[in-house]
């Protein structure tokens, strides 16, 4: 397992290479200013088209506008809003919500140009079934400029990459997620919930997009309000504290973040990374993977999709994101003091695998085998975090008389030595989120964020499955529907195995898969990403001069919840 954990975090370091970054950013930057800012466009003429006065019956598609953002939604507001950011504040300290807020905006702009372009290349040849998504708008695209092998190749290579992140971050991440968390405050093994989770969402998945669509659609506003309404009383409780926080969030940004309690301290580059790897994961803004769930609605105009879609990242991230990370920084649960003193701190012995701790006493009886816990020792120079602190692994084990500690070996040339002040239980992702909770009110994070986490894992491993589904038809037509259904929910069993272990694990997991889908689907957006301007602006001007208005009244809200509004 250590080796391939090692060789997890050497792909992530090609995969996201500070040049990598740059290379969103500046995607994002050309895409606001090309259009002009249409994230205005999305906040203010998106709400109308969500709420029915656009839709139609009569157009291609098989669901309603509402209904294609409710299953995109439901892919991205899920666990990466809860772990995800609990992990960036983890590895990259505060400063990484800011730049978590910087993709989220100009990832509207990535997400209206690549929905655009894929209602503008979706496959209607079956009206209520549309499939659509990059792997269609390279091959389209380039088979009308005769050149249908080379269209057909990067298809088949974004699909490629698609498969990677379904099952990594859309299915094995929340899988995982919603283990360790049941786990951690049910004493249900792991297994158990991986077990569940794939009979619920085999349900739902059978039954296509209309049954994603309707399931997503009641799902995920319920959860939403959930979740926010959760958060603001968690809030109000540490509302004095929320102006510094603002403060602490935007210097730590700019400035290294000194190692306080449980977090061992970052860059100002770390908060950079982090913040933008757990934003492009946690809204897919660049992926290409919401577009394929945007092409099922029922529109003849692409843009409107489009435009429809531009919210997503700032619901996911300006919104949720936000509402989660200030819940972590102002419980404080990020820097806590240890959370179990030892009367005597391990001593380390160089091996072949590195500096071994000896096996350590763990105090109480409130364990559960396999717990993990870790130390902060000093050593080698670590670059993320700008000075000598590391984090060292643990796992609970239980002996005739208690419990005690197994640690993971430390690479380092120098002697690494223990810190005085005990050790701390590993809060990893959802976990780490939900004792934020608990620290105000105990009990509250135990069941909210379970229930949370249950739901939002849930709608992300359907809409997941979905993209997933699409990228399958490409590569191999209807035939294989069925078999990656029963693969795909195989996964989630085996994602609560036990093959993931560290928060570390976990980052790169899901950093690889969704690596390989920016690599794909950005040259995708460069190289057709005029059409989808030149639509936008077209769309924009008809808009201005009165051309195009509501169609209808709005629909009754019950009827555009459940998609009846465009039924014939």
């Amino acid at each position: 397992m250590a080796g391939f954990s090692a060789f997890l975090a050497t792909l992530n370091g090609i995969l996201w290479h500070d040049y990598v970054l740059y290379a969103i950013i500046c995607t994002g930057i050309v895409f606001t200013v090309w259009s002009g800012f249409c994230q205005y466009r999305a906040l203010t003429h998106g709400p109308a088209v969500l709420r029915g006065v656009y839709d139609d019956p009569n157009d291609p598609g098989a669901i309603n506008h509402f209904q294609a953002l409710s299953a995109a939604l439901s892919a991205t507001v899920g666990l990466g809003n809860i772990g995800g950011v609990a992990l960036a504040i983890a590895l990259g300290g505060p400063g990484a919500v800011f730049w978590m807020w910087v993709i989220g905006l100009l990832g509207m702009s990535i997400k209206l140009t690549e929905v655009t372009l894929s209602m503008l290349y979706r496959n209607t040849d079956d009206p209520d079934n549309p499939h659509g998504g990059p792997m269609w708008v390279a091959h389209n695209a380039l088979e009308k400029k005769g050149m249908a092998g080379l269209g057909r190749t990067i298809g088949v290579i974004f699909c490629i990459t698609l498969l990677i992140s379904t099952a990594t971050g859309g299915n094995m991440f929340q899988a995982w997620n919603v283990g360790e968390l049941t786990q951690a405050y049910f004493n249900v093994p792991s297994w158990i919930s991986g077990v569940v989770l794939a009979v619920l969402v085999g349900a739902v998945i059978i039954g296509g997009i209309k049954r994603i669509g309707k399931v997503a659609g009641t799902l995920v506003p319920f959860m939403v309000v959930l979740y926010l309404g959760s958060g603001l009383y968690v809030l109000s409780v540490n509302f004095g504290d929320i102006p510094n926080i603002f403060a602490l969030i935007v210097r730590s940004a700019f400035a290294p973040t000194e190692a306080t309690g449980a977090f061992i301290g970052g860059t100002a580059a770390s908060a950079f990374l982090f913040g933008l790897k757990r934003a492009v994961f946690s809204n897919e803004a660049g992926q290409g993977s919401s577009p394929i769930a945007h092409s099922a609605a029922k529109t003849d105009e692409p843009v409107r999709e489009g435009i429809v879609a531009g919210l997503e990242p700032f619901i996911d991230t300006v919104v949720v994101c936000t509402f989660t990370a200030l819940i972590i920084l102002s419980t404080g649960i990020w820097n806590r003091a240890p959370d179990v003193a030892l009367d005597k701190l391990p001593t380390a012995v160089k091996t072949e695998a590195g500096w071994q701790f000896s096996q350590t006493r763990a105090p109480g009886n409130d364990w559960l085998i396999d717990d993990r816990v870790m130390l902060i020792v000093k050593g080698d120079a670590n670059d993320t975090t700008g000075n000598a602190l590391h984090r060292v692994e643990g796992v609970i084990e239980a002996v005739a008389d208690g419990f005690v500690v197994n640690w993971t070996p430390v690479v380092s040339a120098q002697m690494p030595s223990t810190i005085d002040g005990g050790m701390y239980r590993n809060y990893v992702g959802a976990t780490l989120t939900a004792k934020a909770f608990d620290s105000v009110t105990p009990g509250l994070g135990k069941w909210m964020i379970s229930i949370a986490a249950w739901l939002f894992a849930i709608s992300t491993m359907i809409s997941w499955s979905y993209y997933g589904e699409q990228g399958i038809v490409y590569l191999a037509g209807d035939k294989s529907v069925l078999p990656y259904k029963l693969v795909y929910c195989l996964l989630i069993v085996i994602a609560t195995l036990g093959i993931i272990k560290t928060d570390a694990d976990l980052d790169n997991i899901t950093g690889v898969g969704t690596a390989v889908m920016l690599f794909a689907n950005i040259p995708i957006c460069w190289l057709f990403g005029n059409q989808a301007m030149k639509a936008y602006k077209d769309y924009v001007a008809k808009l201005k001069s009165g051309r195009m208005g509501p169609d209808h009244p709005p629909p009754h809200l019950d009827d555009l919840l459940s998609g009846r509004d465009v039924q014939k």
